[in-house]
Protein backbone atom coordinates (compact mmCIF):
# COMPACT_ATOMS: atom_id res chain seq x y z
CA UNK A 1 0.00 0.00 0.00
CA UNK A 2 1.24 3.43 -0.87
CA UNK A 3 1.69 6.62 1.49
CA UNK A 4 -0.75 9.46 0.76
CA UNK A 5 0.96 12.85 -0.51
CA UNK A 6 -1.07 14.62 1.13
CA UNK A 7 -2.82 18.03 0.61
CA UNK A 8 -0.01 20.92 0.09
CA UNK A 9 -1.42 23.47 2.93
CA UNK A 10 1.40 26.26 2.24
CA UNK A 11 5.06 26.21 0.55
CA UNK A 12 7.97 28.36 1.93
CA UNK A 13 11.87 29.52 0.76
CA UNK A 14 13.85 28.64 -2.03
CA UNK A 15 17.22 26.48 -2.68
CA UNK A 16 18.95 25.32 -1.44
CA UNK A 17 16.71 25.10 2.18
CA UNK A 18 12.57 24.93 1.07
CA UNK A 19 9.53 24.58 2.94
CA UNK A 20 6.35 22.45 2.71
CA UNK A 21 3.44 21.91 5.00
CA UNK A 22 0.72 19.05 3.98
CA UNK A 23 -2.16 17.66 5.74
CA UNK A 24 -3.28 14.21 6.01
CA UNK A 25 -7.01 13.51 5.70
CA UNK A 26 -8.36 10.63 8.56
CA UNK A 27 -8.85 7.87 6.21
CA UNK A 28 -5.05 8.58 4.65
CA UNK A 29 -3.89 8.33 8.18
CA UNK A 30 -5.13 4.87 9.10
CA UNK A 31 -3.88 3.82 5.44
CA UNK A 32 -0.42 4.43 6.55
CA UNK A 33 -0.91 2.98 10.18
CA UNK A 34 -2.12 -0.19 8.76
CA UNK A 35 0.24 -0.37 5.52
CA UNK A 36 4.03 1.31 5.77
CA UNK A 37 3.90 2.75 8.54
CA UNK A 38 3.55 -0.83 10.31
CA UNK A 39 6.01 -2.33 8.71
CA UNK A 40 8.66 0.66 10.07
CA UNK A 41 7.40 0.82 13.35
CA UNK A 42 7.70 -3.44 14.01
CA UNK A 43 10.32 -3.44 11.72
CA UNK A 44 8.97 -6.42 9.56
CA UNK A 45 12.05 -6.97 6.80
CA UNK A 46 14.63 -7.13 9.88
CA UNK A 47 12.16 -9.42 11.70
CA UNK A 48 11.30 -11.81 8.53
CA UNK A 49 15.56 -11.35 7.90
CA UNK A 50 16.01 -13.06 11.91
CA UNK A 51 13.32 -15.49 11.21
CA UNK A 52 15.34 -16.52 7.70
CA UNK A 53 18.25 -16.73 9.62
CA UNK A 54 16.87 -19.18 12.47
CA UNK A 55 14.73 -21.41 10.27
CA UNK A 56 18.30 -23.12 9.06
CA UNK A 57 18.41 -24.71 12.73
CA UNK A 58 17.13 -27.65 13.03
CA UNK A 59 13.69 -28.28 12.48
CA UNK A 60 10.97 -29.25 15.43
CA UNK A 61 7.65 -27.74 16.50
CA UNK A 62 8.90 -26.90 19.60
CA UNK A 63 11.79 -24.36 17.85
CA UNK A 64 9.00 -23.13 16.03
CA UNK A 65 7.12 -22.01 19.15
CA UNK A 66 10.28 -20.43 20.33
CA UNK A 67 11.08 -18.80 17.16
CA UNK A 68 7.93 -16.98 17.27
CA UNK A 69 7.97 -16.22 20.89
CA UNK A 70 11.12 -14.20 20.33
CA UNK A 71 10.36 -12.40 17.44
CA UNK A 72 6.91 -11.21 18.80
CA UNK A 73 5.90 -7.40 19.61
CA UNK A 74 2.80 -7.03 21.03
CA UNK A 75 4.21 -3.86 22.94
CA UNK A 76 2.91 -0.54 22.34
CA UNK A 77 5.32 1.64 20.68
CA UNK A 78 5.55 5.19 21.83
CA UNK A 79 3.70 8.14 19.88
CA UNK A 80 6.94 9.86 19.08
CA UNK A 81 8.51 6.67 17.44
CA UNK A 82 5.10 5.98 15.00
CA UNK A 83 5.70 9.92 14.29
CA UNK A 84 9.00 8.98 13.17
CA UNK A 85 8.17 6.18 10.89
CA UNK A 86 5.25 8.28 9.57
CA UNK A 87 8.28 10.82 8.52
CA UNK A 88 10.93 8.13 7.26
CA UNK A 89 7.45 6.15 5.25
CA UNK A 90 7.25 9.49 3.82
CA UNK A 91 10.64 10.52 2.61
CA UNK A 92 11.00 7.35 1.25
CA UNK A 93 7.72 7.01 -0.82
CA UNK A 94 7.47 11.33 -1.42
CA UNK A 95 11.44 12.09 -1.63
CA UNK A 96 13.42 8.93 -2.88
CA UNK A 97 15.29 8.21 0.40
CA UNK A 98 16.26 4.62 1.70
CA UNK A 99 16.84 4.14 5.45
CA UNK A 100 18.22 0.68 5.37
CA UNK A 101 19.16 0.28 8.98
CA UNK A 102 16.38 1.85 11.50
CA UNK A 103 18.10 2.78 14.64
CA UNK A 104 15.71 0.45 16.80
CA UNK A 105 18.28 -2.78 15.68
CA UNK A 106 20.82 -0.95 17.95
CA UNK A 107 18.93 -0.54 21.09
CA UNK A 108 19.75 -2.66 24.08
CA UNK A 109 16.47 -2.54 25.44
CA UNK A 110 13.33 -1.37 23.91
CA UNK A 111 11.79 1.98 23.56
CA UNK A 112 15.51 3.96 24.28
CA UNK A 113 16.14 6.74 22.11
CA UNK A 114 19.76 6.65 20.36
CA UNK A 115 21.76 9.85 19.91
CA UNK A 116 22.68 11.28 16.67
CA UNK A 117 20.00 11.66 13.14
CA UNK A 118 16.81 10.13 13.87
CA UNK A 119 16.92 8.81 10.34
CA UNK A 120 19.97 8.08 8.20
CA UNK A 121 20.42 6.68 4.98
CA UNK A 122 20.44 7.63 1.52
CA UNK A 123 18.91 9.89 -1.34
CA UNK A 124 18.24 8.41 -4.91
CA UNK A 125 20.31 5.58 -6.03
CA UNK A 126 23.33 4.62 -8.58
CA UNK A 127 25.18 7.23 -9.31
CA UNK A 128 22.57 10.11 -8.25
CA UNK A 129 22.76 8.92 -4.43
CA UNK A 130 23.85 10.86 -1.70
CA UNK A 131 23.48 10.61 1.93
CA UNK A 132 20.14 11.81 3.90
CA UNK A 133 20.39 12.41 7.00
CA UNK A 134 16.48 13.44 9.21
CA UNK A 135 15.33 14.68 12.27
CA UNK A 136 11.89 14.39 13.25
CA UNK A 137 9.73 15.76 16.08
CA UNK A 138 5.54 14.55 16.99
CA UNK A 139 4.12 17.20 18.62
CA UNK A 140 0.67 18.03 20.22
CA UNK A 141 1.43 21.14 21.33
CA UNK A 142 -1.01 24.21 20.47
CA UNK A 143 1.57 26.91 19.44
CA UNK A 144 3.46 27.54 16.46
CA UNK A 145 6.04 26.43 16.65
CA UNK A 146 6.02 23.81 19.52
CA UNK A 147 8.77 23.90 22.23
CA UNK A 148 9.88 20.85 20.56
CA UNK A 149 11.33 23.32 17.88
CA UNK A 150 13.88 24.97 20.78
CA UNK A 151 15.98 24.24 23.51
CA UNK A 152 19.45 22.10 23.35
CA UNK A 153 17.46 19.07 21.68
CA UNK A 154 14.86 20.72 19.69
CA UNK A 155 14.72 20.36 16.01
CA UNK A 156 16.16 24.29 15.87
CA UNK A 157 19.45 22.97 17.07
CA UNK A 158 19.06 19.43 15.80
CA UNK A 159 19.44 20.98 11.84
CA UNK A 160 22.06 23.55 12.91
CA UNK A 161 24.11 21.13 13.80
CA UNK A 162 23.73 18.74 10.69
CA UNK A 163 24.34 21.58 9.13
CA UNK A 164 27.87 22.60 10.12
CA UNK A 165 29.27 20.22 11.94
CA UNK A 166 30.77 17.86 9.82
CA UNK A 167 32.29 15.77 12.60
CA UNK A 168 28.52 15.14 13.46
CA UNK A 169 28.08 13.79 9.50
CA UNK A 170 31.18 12.09 9.52
CA UNK A 171 30.12 9.99 12.75
CA UNK A 172 27.03 9.36 10.70
CA UNK A 173 28.59 8.10 7.50
CA UNK A 174 30.60 5.72 9.85
CA UNK A 175 27.70 4.15 11.33
CA UNK A 176 25.82 3.37 8.30
CA UNK A 177 29.56 2.45 6.90
CA UNK A 178 29.70 -0.29 9.52
CA UNK A 179 26.30 -1.54 8.66
CA UNK A 180 26.98 -1.57 4.92
CA UNK A 181 29.88 -3.85 4.83
CA UNK A 182 28.10 -6.85 4.08
CA UNK A 183 24.78 -5.79 3.38
CA UNK A 184 22.91 -5.83 0.30
CA UNK A 185 22.89 -1.88 0.21
CA UNK A 186 26.91 -1.42 0.04
CA UNK A 187 26.63 -0.29 -3.54
CA UNK A 188 24.27 2.82 -2.74
CA UNK A 189 26.19 3.25 0.02
CA UNK A 190 29.50 3.26 -1.87
CA UNK A 191 27.95 6.12 -4.57
CA UNK A 192 27.11 8.67 -1.82
CA UNK A 193 30.65 7.85 -0.17
CA UNK A 194 32.26 8.80 -3.26
CA UNK A 195 30.34 12.10 -3.35
CA UNK A 196 30.84 12.51 0.32
CA UNK A 197 34.42 12.42 0.09
CA UNK A 198 34.70 14.74 -2.09
CA UNK A 199 32.58 17.73 -0.58
CA UNK A 200 31.33 16.61 3.28
CA UNK A 201 28.12 18.89 2.71
CA UNK A 202 27.57 17.21 -0.04
CA UNK A 203 24.16 15.46 1.72
CA UNK A 204 20.37 15.94 2.04
CA UNK A 205 18.98 16.92 5.19
CA UNK A 206 15.24 17.36 6.43
CA UNK A 207 13.10 18.75 9.39
CA UNK A 208 10.00 17.08 9.74
CA UNK A 209 7.42 18.07 12.47
CA UNK A 210 4.55 15.76 12.68
CA UNK A 211 1.37 17.87 14.29
CA UNK A 212 -2.01 17.44 15.29
CA UNK A 213 -3.28 20.99 14.98
CA UNK A 214 -4.41 23.48 12.22
CA UNK A 215 -1.67 23.61 9.74
CA UNK A 216 0.17 27.17 10.17
CA UNK A 217 3.10 28.25 8.48
CA UNK A 218 4.84 29.84 11.52
CA UNK A 219 5.76 26.22 12.60
CA UNK A 220 8.36 26.37 10.09
CA UNK A 221 8.84 29.89 8.34
CA UNK A 222 11.07 31.16 10.55
CA UNK A 223 13.62 27.81 10.66
CA UNK A 224 13.54 27.57 6.37
CA UNK A 225 15.46 31.49 6.41
CA UNK A 226 17.51 31.54 8.71
CA UNK A 227 18.62 28.19 8.04
CA UNK A 228 19.12 29.55 4.50
CA UNK A 229 21.72 31.80 5.20
CA UNK A 230 24.78 29.97 5.60
CA UNK A 231 23.85 26.14 3.77
CA UNK A 232 27.13 25.06 2.67
CA UNK A 233 27.62 24.63 -1.18
CA UNK A 234 25.84 21.25 -2.32
CA UNK A 235 23.96 20.92 0.62
CA UNK A 236 19.88 21.20 0.45
CA UNK A 237 17.95 20.44 3.56
CA UNK A 238 13.72 20.62 3.23
CA UNK A 239 11.64 21.22 6.30
CA UNK A 240 8.28 19.20 6.09
CA UNK A 241 5.08 20.15 8.44
CA UNK A 242 2.86 16.83 8.41
CA UNK A 243 -0.60 17.84 10.04
CA UNK A 244 -2.62 15.07 11.21
CA UNK A 245 -6.30 15.24 12.18
CA UNK A 246 -6.72 17.08 15.45
CA UNK A 247 -5.98 15.38 18.27
CA UNK A 248 -4.79 11.83 16.56
CA UNK A 249 -1.02 12.04 18.03
CA UNK A 250 -2.71 10.78 20.97
CA UNK A 251 -4.20 7.60 19.35
CA UNK A 252 -0.97 6.76 16.84
CA UNK A 253 0.44 4.06 19.48
CA UNK A 254 -3.09 2.01 20.27
CA UNK A 255 -4.19 2.22 16.48
CA UNK A 256 -0.83 1.16 15.25
CA UNK A 257 -1.21 -1.99 16.93
CA UNK A 258 -4.69 -2.56 16.95
CA UNK A 259 -4.05 -2.67 12.89
CA UNK A 260 -0.76 -5.17 13.69
CA UNK A 261 -2.78 -7.15 15.81
CA UNK A 262 -5.85 -7.47 13.83
CA UNK A 263 -3.13 -8.73 10.13
CA UNK A 264 -3.66 -5.27 8.56
CA UNK A 265 -0.17 -3.93 8.66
Amino acid sequence: MSLAAGTVEYTLGTAPVTGLGLSFAAQDLDDALSGPVGGIVFDETGTADIAALLSGLPDTDFKQTKIRGLLSDSKSPENWRVGEALAEAYLGEHRGCTFPWPDGRDERKSGSSLPGADLVGFKGAGTDARFAFGEVKTSSEKKYPPGAMHGKTGLKQQLEDLRDKSALRNDLVKYLGHRAINASWKGIFEQAASKYLKNSADVMVFGVMVRDVAPNQEDIKTRVSKLGSDCPQNMVMELLAIYLPEGSIDTLSDKVLRFRKNGNA
